[in-house]
């Protein structure tokens, strides 16, 4: 019976858990579009240091390139 609780208790927390790299690229892209590049910078760096491996991290990259690009625009 424990054993079964424990299952049933550890599915509810996996569940409920979601994607957080995709919901740091959401707010990251939200925050861009808001203008505050400071707050999308930090959210898409922090993105790929604690997900490296995720698909979303490639695109935070990419976000980040196109961001310090356009800081070096005169």
């Amino acid at each position: 019976m424990r054993k079964l609780l424990g299952v049933i208790v550890l599915a509810l927390v996996l569940a409920g858990c979601g994607d957080r790299a995709k919901d740091l690229y959401e707010t990251a892209a939200l925050e861009e579009k808001q203008f505050n590049k400071t707050q999308a910078v930090r959210l898409y760096t922090e993105l790929v240091e604690k997900y490296p491996v995720s698909s979303y991290a490639a695109r935070a990259q990419e976000r980040l390139a196109v961001l310090a690009a356009e800081d070096k625009q005169p």
